[in-house]
């Protein structure tokens, strides 16, 4: 019968099951956006740390990711298939390696500032950031546990409970930030310290959430019960699975990663306004990063049924809303860039006029991205489906590291176009991200899944 379901259906379908996800996305990413946010107000050499601090522990956190994403369509495709044994091991072995890796990298947040330093950052910025790490290093574990919990309920499509937990960890986190940054309500003024210890609270109250939901209405898969004991034949198939995505990932932020390190060597002015405008072009690719998320669990859906005609319209209904809402972006982004981007600064700000002059032409490059990042985000997320992840990994990885990067160095330095040539260096590693994924799924891997269309 899923074979047979329309264009309308599959749309009705990813909407039902996506628009949780992508609110509990933007839930997840107003977090970062209130330290930013509220440390703009706070200072600017304190906005300058906590970007590049976000960017440090994204980068860290997004590799231990993959195991918690490796666990969204091995969840959802033994689901189908109905093997309720294959989701308890899978998620299991997804919290083991996800914890392992965090206790591993942990040192490297620690001792972060000679690090930062020799990445050629202002020694001032470096400092600040090293001290928001030392605080928010702890948080990587429990964010990444939520991450797997989070991937195994959204593979069961129960979406709305991963919607709310967020949901309740932003406004947490957005109370004990402005107590603990501002010193309110008889609170000490802690600034950045603040934001850290803000961040970490937030992540424990969400995995003790979500952990307390998980057992108290899935009893039957007794995913914490005799959890220290090891599957070693599973924790291979997550791991084998999970790494590629890790790295895949990695490689896209290592892309954002490095176009902030760049942007640092033009100041910390460039650095500030870099900051800003990544935090609203990542706003908007939340919606797609849900979308991606929908387009893993329907795929590992109809991948467990071999059921590809359900595959394809499917893919075909994602890939379009990703393209409408890429399309209204790009608008906003053009026509009303001082609003988004005044947001992130007090009216008095002394640098404001200089930050908005950056930020103004970096949003302008940001809106041409919309739709090659959103393209890109669609085929990982399919690929994912399917269990095609290591050649993906590969494509992604020369896309943003032989392209995109060296184009971003070339056009802002050589070229001498600032931040605007870093920026579109970003736009060129994404599209070609995107050409080579679409046609690893379309010209081969969906033609091996079940019977013709």
């Amino acid at each position: 019968m899923s074979a047979a379901m329309t264009y309308p259906g599959h749309i009705k379908a990813i909407l039902v099951l996506g628009l949780p996800l992508v609110g509990g996305h933007l839930a997840q990413f107003a977090i970062g956006l209130v330290d930013t946010v509220m440390l703009g107000w706070y200072g600017v050499n304190e906005l300058a740390a906590v970007t590049l601090a976000s960017t440090y522990f994204f980068v860290l956190f997004i590799l231990g990711g993959g195991f918690a994403l490796a666990v969204m369509p091995m969840v959802a495709a033994a689901e189908a298939s109905g093997d309720e044994i294959s989701v308890r091991r899978s998620t299991r072995m997804g919290l083991w390696l996800s914890l392992a890796y965090a206790l591993l990298v942990m040192p490297l947040m620690i001792w972060s500032r000679p690090i930062l330093q020799l990445l050629g950052q202002e020694p001032l910025v470096a400092q600040l950031a090293a001290e928001y790490l030392r605080v928010a290093c702890w948080g990587i574990i429990p964010a990444l546990l939520v991450m797997v919990l989070k991937s195994y309920l959204a593979a069961l499509e129960r979406t709305q409970v991963v919607l709310w937990v967020t949901l309740t960890a932003a406004v947490t986190n957005g109370v004990v930030d402005y107590m603990l940054i501002f010193g309110n309500w008889g609170a000490p003024e802690l600034g950045l310290f603040g934001a850290a210890l803000a961040s970490l609270v937030t992540q424990m109250i969400s995995l003790i959430a979500i952990v307390a939901y998980a057992a108290w209405r899935l009893p039957d898969h007794q995913i914490f019960l005799r959890l220290w004991r090891p599957d070693w034949e599973m924790m291979g198939r997550v791991f084998r699975l999970g790494v590629p995505i890790g790295l895949t990932l990695v490689s896209e932020v290592g892309l954002f990663a490095a176009s902030a390190l760049m942007m640092g060597w033009l100041g910390t002015l460039s650095l500030a306004a870099h900051g800003i405008v990544v935090t609203v072009a990542s706003a908007t690719f939340m919606v797609h990063l849900g979308l991606c998320n929908v387009a893993t669990i329907r795929a590992g859906n109809a991948y467990g049924r071999q059921d590809r005609a359900h595959m394809a319209r499917g893919a075909i209904a994602v890939t379009g809303l990703s393209l409408v809402f890429a399309v209204l972006t790009m608008i906003v982004f053009v026509l009303a860039p001082v609003p988004l981007l005044s947001a992130f600064m007090e009216a008095d700000n002394p640098y404001r006029p200089e930050i908005l002059e950056i930020g103004v032409m970096l949003l302008a490059v940001a809106a041409l991205f919309q739709l090659v990042d959103g393209a890109q985000a669609m085929a990982l997320g399919l690929l994912r489906g399917v269990q095609d992840t290591k050649v993906p990994m590969v494509m992604a990885a020369m896309s943003y590291w032989l392209i995109g990067i060296p184009t971003s160095y070339y056009l802002g330095f050589v070229q001498d176009m600032g931040g605007v040539g870093i920026w579109l260096g970003l736009v060129v590693g994404l599209a070609f991200t995107a050409l080579f994924l679409m046609v690893r799924f379309w010209g081969r891997t969906i033609k091996q899944i079940g019977v013709a269309a």
